[in-house]
């Protein structure tokens, strides 16, 4: 049995850090669905990295709206929080937080000002993309005046950073690299079942580390789907709410077809574009999704040759995912003897995670009904083809189709099996898929 200990240190800390040495420094925004870990890293970085900080939470007080209703200057609005506080700060040495700044349309305006003015500054905000992205009546948003940095939830390299096991991600990387089989392969794929479970909310894996169980992680992962619901009603307007949640709703089913192309009429009878179309953008949008579009000539680039009319949903983290399915967990903890074909789209919204947080595009093949490649990636030799596999069981019929109509240098397989190389096909466990990147 694993010791675990919390830590919860984040890959998009360093950019935050590469923020704070700029010289034109914009305000910084972090944007992301909710429960991502913004606050959290926004509290972090201002403990470590600086003498004090003014957090401001525009949401849970509503008083800090009225300091910017009549002006957004920026010696102003610094003027007014030096009383509010009634504390004088170093602008070198102090981090202004503005959280959950959707809820103040003023503040988020603000931060032009300060852009273009006040860059001395350091301002950092957080806001849901539900609220920034939806939420604007009567001030537009501020286009290129801000930095904006996206928040994803964990993936599993940071996972195991939480979970007390960080000396073992240099082994998988350097196994990756030189296709040599891992020592630990049985032990990472025990702790990459835990995460399916969990998913990579930063108050889930929280919950899961010191307790070590899952169904009080699970409860946590409800209350997040609640709320997802809770703010569709919240944001968007009253005929679009029950298009957005009825497709919402129906993403398992989605993915628990055979093809795994998004289908209008699973939603509902009869269903089309035109009617939920716009519900499937908000989503999108809000970051509750992620969108794979289609390709059917694996041509770079890859995106001048995607078909918007075929695309794949998936939900934002895997564990939402087994939450909202209802997906009995001993299906997942049992290694290689999964019996629920359920575990398939599990383990394939495990990698379109995965790759979101690392910035690469969605995209999937498909010829016809004949054959379908999971993922493309445009890499440093071109376009490489990758096929995602749930169990030890790598036979794909797809891959050959693939093979006999494209040229591909290297084909990649994400599966239980361990590292290796042959017949151009380099072997990826699935705990590993964090080690892809675009410079592949």
């Amino acid at each position: 049995m694993f010791i675990f200990v919390l830590n919860m240190e984040r890959k998009v800390y360093k950019k935050l850090l590469d923020w704070q040495k700029t010289r034109k420094r914009k305000p910084l925004l972090l944007q992301g669905a909710r429960q991502v870990g913004k606050t959290y890293l926004l509290k972090e970085f201002g403990k470590k990295e600086y003498s004090k900080v003014f957090y401001l939470n525009f949401e849970s007080d509503k008083r800090l709206d009225s300091l910017f209703k009549t002006s957004i200057e920026p010696a102003a609005i610094i003027s007014k929080l030096r009383i509010f506080f009634n504390e004088d700060f170093d602008i070198n040495t102090t981090l202004l937080i503005f959280d959950e700044i959707q809820s103040s349309e003023r503040a988020l305006s603000s931060l032009k000002y300060f852009n273009e003015d006040a860059n001395e500054y350091h301002i950092a905000a957080a806001g849901s993309l539900l609220g920034i992205v939806m939420n604007r009546k009567e001030y537009s948003f501020p286009v290129g005046q801000t930095q904006m940095q996206h928040v994803y939830p964990m993936d599993f390299e940071e996972f195991l950073m939480a979970v007390g096991k960080s000396k073992l991600i240099p082994e998988i990387r350097t196994c990756f690299e030189n296709d040599a089989f891992c020592s630990f392969h049985e032990m990472a794929l025990s702790l990459f079942h835990d995460y399916l479970i969990t998913g990579g909310m930063p108050e889930v894996v929280a919950e899961f580390v010191k307790n070590n169980d899952h169904l009080k992680a699970a409860d946590i992962q409800q209350q997040i789907l609640d709320s997802y619901i809770a703010d569709m009603a919240k944001y968007a307007t009253p005929e679009e709410v029950s298009k957005i949640i009825a497709s919402y709703n129906s993403l398992p089913a989605q993915l628990a077809k055979e093809n795994r192309k998004f289908q209008y009429k699973v939603v509902q009878k009869g269903g089309y574009a035109g009617i939920f179309g716009a519900a499937i953008d908000w989503l999108s949008s809000a970051g509750l999704v992620y969108k794979c579009n289609r390709i059917t000539v694996p041509n770079e680039p890859l995106a001048a040759y995607s078909d918007m009319t075929g695309f794949k949903l998936y939900m934002n983290d895997p564990g939402l995912l087994v939450q909202k399915s209802g997906m009995p967990l001993r299906e997942i903890l049992l290694e290689g003897k999964h019996t629920s074909s359920f575990i398939g789209p599990i383990v394939e919204n495990y990698v379109a995670s995965s790759f979101q947080s690392q910035g690469i595009p969605l995209y999937y093949w498909e010829s016809g009904n004949t054959a379908e490649i999971d993922f493309l990636i445009q890499g440093k030799t071109g376009v490489v083809p990758i096929e995602v596999k749930a169990s030890t069981n790598t036979r794909s019929r797809s891959i050959d189709v693939f093979r006999k109509k494209y040229n591909s240098s290297i084909i990649i397989r994400l599966s239980e099996k361990n590292f290796g190389f042959d017949n151009q096909i380099k072997s990826i466990p699935l705990y590993a898929a964090f080690c892809i990147d675009r410079e592949l």
